[in-house]
């Protein structure tokens, strides 16, 4: 199975961010917080270029303390900050302003040394689908005013909003490359609900998060996710069955063998959290 997804709104879109990056001072690059890497555009630093960019690691919430510093200190070691947010209930909101805000007073004294008038900072939040950039923005904006929703495709076009007399914001849909050449990571987009459901079948992609679970349990820290998250959820323990077994059992024991259904229930019930904090990706050594 090979996963791609790469709709006509969303080739669009990145080529009218293209054109709006002209007028841009400062990026707000969003990630998953359960798949940093993995929700990383291989095209985010040429479209950066010289700007300022600000790295958000979004639904904080998703993980636990202990692969939230984990990453921190992985990111500032190459040299970067990433600010942990969850834009669903407003965490971290407060810094990622400032920081935007730090970035436009920065703008405004080179304009000011061109003999340049201030203005307000033009900031442009980009990330893959379903990230939450919709959410962030109406946090930052502090009511609702952009549509958001846990799916995959909800902005389909490039809007300006203004948050303050000191910062812009340009909301863009969600981009991906045009082709996904590593499938283990569009495997993970597609667990994390992070790619269009057009794209993939969900028993394979359930099998994937079983296997990356069973991974997780047996190389992670114990502190850096739950204990058996599988047994804990389902009352049925992984034992030494692999992660094709596993899900027919569980189909089997919970839903008289309908493994679609059961696919579908593990999928959902990762994404809300009902697992528990797991990270599918911890920093590489």
């Amino acid at each position: 199975m090979i996963i791609q997804w790469y709709p006509g709104h969303i080739a669009k879109a990145e080529r009218e961010l293209k054109e709006q990056l002209k007028r841009v001072d400062v990026v707000l690059e969003v990630r998953d917080a359960r798949i940093p890497l993995s929700t990383n555009h291989p095209q985010m630093a040429q479209w950066t270029g010289s700007k300022a960019r600000i790295l958000v690691i979004n639904r904080m919430d998703m993980v636990n303390s202990a692969v939230r510093q984990l990453w921190e200190l992985w990111f500032q070691e190459q040299g970067e900050t990433p600010y942990f947010t969850n834009a669903q209930q407003g965490k971290g909101i407060r810094q990622l302003t400032q920081a935007a805000q730090e970035a436009g007073v920065a703008m405004n004294q080179r304009r000011s040394g061109r003999g340049m008038r201030p203005r307000p900072v033009r900031a442009v939040v980009i990330g893959f689908p379903n990230v939450g950039k919709s959410a962030l923005i109406n946090r930052l904006l502090g009511r609702r005013v952009v549509e958001s929703a846990r799916r995959a495709g909800v902005t389909r076009q490039l809007r300006w909003v203004r948050i303050s007399d000191q910062i812009e914001l340009l909301d863009a849909p969600g981009v991906m490359p045009a082709q996904l050449a590593n499938q283990r990571k569009a495997l993970k987009l597609a667990i994390c609900d992070d790619i269009g459901e057009a794209s993939y079948d969900n028993q394979r992609v359930a099998t994937t998060l079983i296997e990356l679970l069973q991974d997780l349990e047996s190389t992670a820290d114990f502190d850096l996710l739950p204990k058996s998250p599988l047994e804990s959820r389902y009352e049925l323990a992984p034992a030494s069955l692999t992660a094709e077994e596993y899900l027919q059992a569980l189909a089997a024991y919970r839903h008289q063998g309908d493994v679609e259904r059961t696919a579908r229930q593990l999928l959902n019930d990762f994404r809300k959290g009902l697992l528990g904090a797991i990270p599918l990706e911890l920093p590489p050594m």
